[in-house]
């Protein structure tokens, strides 16, 4: 949480209704990596191990097709999460996420990448968390683990559809917040309009690090051409090295700076 100028907790906002109005530019930042997509196919290529796409809150594997189909031609082997729309429920959901990782790992006999929009981000980091054996890297795009995780506009849809309630999860909650045992990126931006920003963010360190992608909007995260292009540059890293992001590329204009590591 936010402390205020006398000390006191605070609790963090939803983002305003402005910003969650302005979500339907998803579909124009879909559009534009179609539009880019010879730029994109230039990012480096990939070494073919697995990665593990997981879909947010209300999603479902079609949402994140795009960014599969664009990692298998550069070279990655894109697991689907196939367990249907994602309805939440990270408690109920840890035992069939741990099968379809190990799953995927037995299939490769590789470790995997995992990205995760959103709630995908979560589980993300909390497989990382339990299972940093079979992992080798995690993307999360718009996640809230960290502060006050329930300033989202969809805190109390999540908490209905999926039965449990967020505060009912310490222990899973600061795991998932802490520092991760695996390299980590966060890609957010300040004017997503369903998740808080703050909400997003990592403890910068040497193998964890925050990307900022200006303007982009929370559902259109997933097929913006400037998180895509960030995305398959950390993916390309060699497995247990990490280099924090070089935003000198093509989309150089579109990142937030660069946030320097704690010591």
């Amino acid at each position: 949480m936010d402390r205020s100028v006398d000390g006191t907790e605070r609790r963090l906002r939803p983002p305003s209704l402005f910003l969650m109005l302005a979500e339907a530019r998803g579909v124009l930042e879909l559009n534009s990596s179609l539009l880019l997509s010879p730029l994109l196919m230039q990012a480096p290529k990939g070494d073919g191990h697995p990665v593990l796409a997981l879909p947010g809150f209300l999603a479902s594997d079609l949402s994140m097709a795009p960014m599969r189909r664009y990692l298998k031609e550069l070279g990655y082997d894109a697991y689907a999460w196939n367990m249907g729309r994602n309805f939440g429920g990270i408690s109920s959901r840890r035992a069939a996420l741990r099968d379809l990782l190990k799953r995927v790992h037995e299939a490769s006999g590789r470790k995997v990448s995992i990205i995760g929009w959103s709630l995908g981000g979560v589980y993300a980091r909390d497989l990382a968390a339990q299972m940093p054996d079979l992992v080798r890297s995690i993307i999360t795009l718009g996640s809230p683990f960290a502060d006050d995780i329930r300033a989202t506009n969809a805190t109390r849809l999540y908490e209905l559809l999926s039965g449990e309630a967020v505060d009912d999860i310490p222990e899973i909650r600061a795991a998932i917040a802490g520092d991760m045992p695996v390299p980590a990126t966060s890609i957010y931006s300040r004017t997503d309009g369903i998740v808080n920003w703050r909400t997003s963010r990592v403890r910068p360190s040497a193998t964890a690090e925050n990307i900022e992608v200006h303007l982009a909007s929370h559902l259109g995260l997933g097929v913006n051409p400037a998180a895509l292009w960030a995305i398959a540059d950390r993916l390309a890293q060699s497995e247990g090295e990490f280099r924090h992001f070089d935003r000198s590329g093509p989309f150089a204009i579109a990142y937030g700076a660069a946030e320097q590591a704690l010591s």
